[in-house]
């Protein structure tokens, strides 16, 4: 005894406590719930148990909390459950517990944790990969569904295709979509839809239920079967709070099929106006592309004549005549030089002679004489012009001149001109000057106008 370490009680439980949780950590256990106690904490106290032992639990508030089951918030005693629990020590009092941190009704459970092993099977297959994923046509004129003829989901997404673009063509490939037969129906439709290649996309799902109602979603063959398929794949089970594996497997996932419907669909308004904004794209670009055709064969036309052999003889023709032409003016125009020469010479010994000289200089003097002569007849003629215009002038301002139109001059007895009745009186003697005499009178009487 004095030579082994005497444990106090504490540091036994604290080991034990270590080692337990140590070595097993995390377990999944089934069992009946007895003894079950909700503290004002919020924490749950009770036992599991089986036909041969039990077990004291404790779940705290925080675990709790998340706990769903089908028929009640609460367990109860006699309930059957799955959890997933820690194993641990209660070191006050030594007892051996569980810390529970999930519950849920046994026979769920099984199908989660069925789930989440089958889950992390195909993950590591690499199933649910991105780059397995095929992009979804935006403008799907053929759409497959995988459902049920008569159920729910096909009556929501014919309501909204016939809503938002009744020209939409929809394939059903009728399935079961619950029970037994149902994940063979629905690998088989699928199978058959690829097989056949009628349509763009492929819907496949049905309306909400339980996991087990959709569990034909989790089975291994149809997962298979979606990520084999060539067409695209739009997972549309209509759960919100669970996601299946064929919505981890499919091309896209929508929560309900009527949103798989909305996804591969485009409202009649909106793609009016694409195919308007379309056909004027394509429209000019045709415009442009013709214009620009035609301006490249235009310029390939005046190529090609630049280049073609006919065009480039009558060119070099035309070269050749003109140079021939130049040759010939040349060789001419160097002949008349040759011939013109003697001549030229002659010519010049000709102007050089001294009575060619004065015969120029009497020419000269002939043709001054002659401009002297016709400068001064201009000159006078200019100088008579000027004279007869100036005589017309004073011809035309003299009196004579007015009475030879008929006009007279009056004037009194001492010769000034009466210009107005005010400068005569009654029996005045008047002389009238006309053009050829005069006359005298006297006057009678006068009126002013």
């Amino acid at each position: 005894m004095t030579q082994q370490h005497i444990l106090q009680v504490s540091e036994l439980t604290k080991k034990v406590k270590f080692m337990l949780e140590s070595e097993l950590n995390t377990v999944w256990l089934s069992g009946e719930i007895s003894n079950f106690i909700a503290a004002s904490s919020g924490h749950w106290y009770l036992s599991l148990k089986d036909s041969r032992s039990q077990v004291r639990c404790a779940m705290f508030k925080r675990s709790n909390q998340r706990v769903r089951l089908p028929s009640q918030r609460v367990p109860s005693n006699g309930q059957q459950v799955l959890v997933r629990a820690k194993v641990s020590l209660y070191e006050p009092r030594g007892d051996f517990q569980l810390i529970i941190e999930q519950m849920e009704d046994a026979g769920e459970g099984l199908l989660r944790q069925q789930y989440e092993q089958l889950k992390a099977k195909l993950n590591a297959q690499g199933l649910f990969d991105q780059s397995n994923k095929k992009p979804i046509p935006r403008h799907a004129t053929t759409i497959g569904v995988v459902t049920s003829p008569t159920g729910a989901a096909i009556k929501d997404i014919l309501t909204v295709l016939k809503r938002r673009n009744p020209t939409i063509k929809v394939i059903i490939y009728p399935s079961l979509v619950q029970g037994d037969q149902a994940s063979a129906n629905i690998t088989q439709a699928i199978d058959i839809a690829n097989q056949r290649q009628e349509c763009e996309v492929l819907i496949v799902g049905r309306g909400g239920g339980s996991l087990e109602d959709l569990w034909c979603f989790n089975n291994e063959m149809v997962v298979n079967a979606i990520h084999r398929s060539q067409l695209p794949v739009i997972s549309a089970v209509g759960h919100e709070i669970d996601t299946t594996l064929s919505d981890y497997v499919a091309d896209l996932r929508a929560a309900t099929p009527s949103a798989a419907a909305e996804l591969v669909s485009q409202e009649n308004s909106e793609l009016t106006i694409k195919v308007q904004a379309l056909a004027n794209r394509l429209s000019h670009i045709i415009i442009n592309q013709t214009a620009h055709k035609q301006l490249n064969f235009k310029q390939l036309s005046q190529r090609l004549a630049r280049v073609h052999p006919i065009a480039q003889l009558q060119l070099q023709q035309q070269k050749a005549d003109e140079l021939q032409n130049r040759l010939h003016t040349a060789w001419q125009r160097k002949l008349r030089t040759i011939k013109q020469t003697p001549e030229n010479l002659a010519i010049r010994l000709a102007n050089a002679s001294p009575q060619l000289a004065i015969s120029r200089l009497q020419a000269q003097e002939q043709q001054l004489n002659k401009r002297l002569c016709q400068t001064i007849n201009k000159l006078l003629q200019h100088k008579q012009q000027s004279f007869a215009h100036v005589v017309e002038q004073l011809n035309i301002v003299s009196p004579l001149a007015t009475i030879a139109r008929g006009y007279s001059i009056t004037r009194n007895k001492k010769q000034q001109i009466i210009k107005s009745v005010d400068n005569v009186n009654k029996d005045d003697e008047i002389t009238i000057a006309l053009s050829d005499g005069h006359l005298t009178g006297k006057v009678t009487s006068k009126h002013r106008y």
